[in-house]
């Protein structure tokens, strides 16, 4: 069965891959510049595994409870696990002993108890801050992240904790609001928010946008992460 599975991941890897080169070359950019962050929630290790073996090194996942065992399981693998879900302040300590880049900072709460966690466990962790392009200023988005007016302080904030290191900027295509089914005019706001962003930190040079469903978007728009997982993983099985 196994043999079976790894199969059905390496043909899906290289069809995404063919996606993703093909919409590099439309968009003039050099394959190299985007990379695949495969999302495995509600895959077992057995899955990250295999995928370990047929290259994959960039690994996602959005709920503590699921990754944490997880991550621990495959902890003799090369693998960069990214946390990419809400993330809830008492999960902190967890997920700071396990990720290597954090995607969904969107506070400064959250900010100063991963740096917390970080130096405690001696580690530093990459931070990207969530951008929510539904959000009014002041406010949350409903999937996370924060308004688009909020993301220079929180940078600051980011930037001079101890153990975080700013790495960019994230978003998920907003399913209300101006944006909502134009996922490619969603994704160049994200640029031109991360622009400003390298202005003022010119080493938070990651983009994390797209899915499976929308990744060529991200790729045109200019994103430097895509995180992909039903492409490559099938169609999930319901949570319980």
């Amino acid at each position: 069965m196994t043999d079976d599975r790894k199969t059905q991941l390496a043909q899906n890897l290289v069809q995404v891959e063919e996606r993703i080169a093909a919409a590099c070359a439309k968009a003039g950019r050099p394959r190299d510049e985007v990379t695949l962050i495969v999302v495995t929630k509600t895959y077992p290790a057995s899955d990250v595994r295999l995928l370990a073996e047929l290259g994959v090194r960039q690994v996602a996942e959005n709920r503590d409870q699921e990754a944490a065992p997880k991550a621990a399981e495959c902890g003799d693998l090369p693998l960069n696990w990214h946390f990419v879900g809400q993330l809830q302040t008492n999960k902190v300590r967890s997920v700071a002993g396990y990720a290597g880049v954090v995607q969904s900072v969107d506070r400064a709460r959250l900010a100063t108890a991963l740096s917390r966690e970080a130096v405690r466990a001696e580690r530093e962790l990459g931070c990207l801050i969530q951008v929510a392009l539904d959000a009014e200023s002041g406010e949350r988005g409903d999937r996370g992240g924060v308004a688009p007016d909020g993301v220079e302080a929180l940078a600051e904030t980011i930037a001079g904790a101890q153990g975080l290191r700013l790495d960019g900027v994230m978003t998920v295509a907003p399913l209300a609001g101006p944006y909502a089914g134009r996922e490619l005019a969603a994704f160049e706001r994200l640029m031109e928010i991360a622009s400003d962003l390298r202005a003022l930190h010119p080493a938070a040079t990651m983009v994390s946008a797209g899915m499976s469903a929308d990744l060529e978007d991200a790729v045109a728009a200019g994103a430097t992460h895509v995180r992909v997982g039903t492409a490559v993983l099938g169609v999930r099985p319901r949570l319980r």
